[in-house]
């Protein structure tokens, strides 16, 4: 059985030649689907990457109960020396817990390539930010100085906007504040600009803080903080590690767009399904001399089937890795924005095996019903049409 399918199935590949432009509609169709959909891909994963990567797996996140976003938090600067005088947390040097208060603000700017209007997000950064981001560093020009109306500005958030260059000046209501730094975090960190939080809160006329991260001094004593601070009657605050934070964030809208992506590859993966129908019943219509010699020789239907949905899932291979390449080469570590966030697009080899087992799908499907017919047709009526 194996033997006949290699065989049948290799006059197949032999004879593609003579059947060139129609085996190029399967090709160019499902390099077309793949393409697009890891294209549309690139952008949700990447966004989604960039959320999940953020922080260190003892950073705790804490924010007003019942807060959407970073800048829906309110917490009045009492109930912020709560948090911070719970037990739990580690120390710095000095002995005070390391934990910063912090403070999130969107500003409107517009893109750098297109002029479109856009937003930044400007952070408070307090005493304890370095500590708790170690990976951040400043690629260019200088710390800002805390107390002193002076910005710094991730390199991505530098490359994307307006006047977000170092030595530029960003206007707040007190007046114009330089941006006397570059820094990069490796992570989502990279696209806003980050200043002095108690300064930036008189600027912005702030009088409560938006949100707490804090780092505990073992990963075990998370349930026990925060049964601390829920059970606390002076505190309503919603309390969580970092990394769940950020998913909660982007969880719904990640959904939402993988909906909407794969939604359109169905639309696409239909067009070229009914490609790869018309061509591979057009080329067992061109092959039925020989199928009906092989099958007088004794060859099987089974065989001739596989071999025709081996064609096609052949062709529709070539396809999307043709479409693979492009989204790959054109995509992958793109800097993008989307509303105020700044990430990096991602074409990752999981995304690649998604886009190869969809067009191996597309093709079982498109081969199938040609398949059928091939092995199912008597040997007379095929002798006797040709």
């Amino acid at each position: 059985m194996l033997r006949q399918i290699m065989i049948v199935s290799a006059l197949n590949f032999r004879s593609l030649r003579a059947r060139l432009w129609q085996s190029l509609v399967i090709v160019v169709g499902m390099a077309c689907v793949i393409g697009v959909l890891l294209s549309m891909l690139s952008m949700t994963e990447g966004l989604h990457s960039a959320y999940r990567n953020t922080g260190d797996p003892r950073d705790i996140f804490v924010i007003s109960a019942g807060a959407l976003w970073d800048g829906a938090g309110s917490l009045p600067r009492d109930k912020v020396r709560i948090i911070m005088d719970t037990p739990g947390i580690a120390k710095a040097p000095d002995g005070s817990a390391v934990a910063d208060p912090g403070l999130f603000v969107n500003m409107p700017t517009r893109l750098g390539k297109s002029g479109a209007r856009a937003w930044i997000n400007l952070r408070g950064m307090g005493p304890k930010g370095v500590m708790l981001r170690p990976e951040f560093h400043v690629v260019a020009g200088r710390m800002f100085e805390p107390g002193t109306h002076e910005l710094i500005v991730g390199i991505h958030a530098r490359d994307q906007f307006q006047g977000a260059a170092l030595g530029d000046k960003v206007i707040l209501p007190d007046g114009a504040w330089p941006i006397v730094g570059v820094y990069a975090t490796g992570d989502l960190r990279d696209g806003e600009l980050l200043g002095d939080t108690a300064t930036l809160m008189l600027s912005v006329r702030h009088k409560v803080y938006n949100s707490v991260l804090l780092r505990l001094a073992s990963p075990d004593g998370f349930s026990v903080f925060q049964r601390a601070l829920k059970t606390n009657p002076a505190l309503n605050v919603d309390v969580m590690p970092l990394h769940e934070w950020n998913e909660k964030l982007i969880a719904d809208f990640a959904q939402l767009m993988r909906i909407i992506v794969y939604g359109v590859g169905i639309l696409l993966a239909i067009g070229a399904l009914f490609g790869c129908f018309n061509t591979m019943y057009s080329a067992v219509a061109a092959r039925r001399g020989e199928i009906a010699t092989l099958r007088a020789l004794g060859y099987g239907g089974f065989p001739v089937a596989v071999s025709v949905i081996l064609e096609a899932a052949a062709l529709s291979l070539a396809g999307a890795l043709i479409g693979a390449a492009f989204a790959w080469s054109r995509y992958d570590g793109v800097i993008d924005g989307f509303g105020a966030d700044i990430f990096k697009m991602t074409v990752s080899p999981t995304m690649i095996g998604i886009g190869l087992l969809w067009a191996v799908a597309v093709a079982l499907l498109g081969g199938l019903l040609p398949s059928i017919q091939a092995a199912r047709r008597p040997v007379s009526d095929v002798l006797r049409a040709t």
